[in-house]
């Protein structure tokens, strides 16, 4: 439940809510009813690389007054944890977003845990001038991302930011060894995100290292997301609306938190990224690219005009998308076992708001 006293949410609704956040919370609670739950569509789309250690991404997509919205949390996600990611397919079909403060934002390309002749062609032929390299895929990967850093370096030339993503995996020592690694093979990284699982933990790594430190999951799987700020640990707050609850909800924990953003995404379609470039373009202040060019880890999309990256830049959308209707059909998932999987979880989670 969503309620000041309730269990926390992991990712959604800390156990204590300011009355901004707990007023949004009410507001999606409120909206959930307008959206057609029957008229909900899985699909599957397989990605051109392995990420995240998955080759198939998968999801729903639902209509309402808006749009349509998308819920697409990773399976290994409780359905407490997955609220979080329909809070905001509803906030998206039924209620639409705030005005955005800027036409377009800048993107960084993600670079795959891939060799490091392939991570030189993703990145010379993006037009971004930031690159977020994943790392530390599998225990002793330090050569292979040291290599992989170092051919991103190479392609985006001496001007670019080259930033890496350790997905929480490290503990403190290694961490420290790996970043000053990676920092020398970059020839100076941006930012390192989410290094180790606990915020403690991240609060170590940052004092003993010269890179600025980014949090991501220690935010968006937080029962408070502002504790990184509080305790120290961050430089940066990486923020995902799809697992916070929605734009609104992301605004103002960006807010609380108080510390410059990096809005990435959560490997969505075309769908649930519209939200994310909603909240970029909503902040009120955006200093760093954005993490939002991940359409192309994918071998299609349910927008007949997916956003694309020009310039390094994607366009904030004005409105809510609407699936391809083509692209509905030619991307449903073809396993009715897995079909019925999705929407029974759907149907759970939706008990929970």
């Amino acid at each position: 439940m969503w309620v000041d006293g309730s269990p926390a949410t992991p990712g959604y609704a800390p156990t204590i809510m300011s009355g901004e956040l707990a007023d949004q919370t009410e507001a999606v609670r409120a909206a959930v009813d307008r959206v057609d739950f029957g008229a909900a569509r899985v699909y599957a789309i397989p990605m051109r690389t392995k990420f995240r250690g998955i080759l198939l991404r998968e999801g729903v997509v639902l209509p309402g007054p808006a749009g349509w919205g998308e819920f697409c949390p990773f399976p290994e996600y409780g359905d407490a944890e997955a609220a979080g990611w329909l809070a905001t397919a509803v906030e998206q079909a039924a209620l639409g977003w705030p005005a955005p403060l800027r036409e377009r934002v800048p993107v960084n390309v993600t670079v795959p845990a891939v060799g490091p002749e392939r991570a030189h062609e993703i990145v010379a032929g993006s037009g971004c001038a930031t690159a977020k390299v994943k790392v530390a895929d599998h225990p002793g990967s330090l050569g292979e991302d040291r290599a992989r850093v170092a051919a991103v370096r190479e392609a985006l030339g001496p001007g670019g930011a080259v930033r890496v993503d350790a997905n929480a995996v490290w503990d403190v020592p290694t961490a420290v060894a790996h970043i000053e690694a990676l920092d020398a093979a970059a020839g100076g990284l941006q930012y390192v995100e989410q290094p180790c699982a606990e915020i403690a933990e991240l609060a170590e790594v940052r004092r003993k290292v010269r890179v600025p430190i980014a949090a991501d999951e220690s935010i968006r799987r937080a029962e408070d997301p502002t504790r990184v700020a509080l305790a120290g640990a961050a430089d940066i707050a990486v923020i995902k609306c799809t697992p916070l609850g929605g734009v609104r909800r992301a605004l103002s924990i960006a807010r609380e938190a108080g510390l410059p953003c990096v809005v990435s995404s959560a490997l969505e379609t075309g769908v649930g990224l519209a939200a994310q470039l909603a909240l970029a373009g909503a902040l009120p202040e955006l200093e760093l690219a954005c993490g939002l060019g991940t359409l192309s880890l994918l071998t299609g999309d349910l927008l007949a005009e997916s956003p694309q990256v020009v310039d390094g830049y994607l366009l904030v959308p004005r409105r809510v998308p609407v699936p391809d209707p083509e692209l509905l059909d030619r991307f449903a998932h073809p396993d009715p076992g897995r079909t019925r999987w999705w929407l029974d979880r759907l149907n759970r989670v939706r008990a929970l708001l």
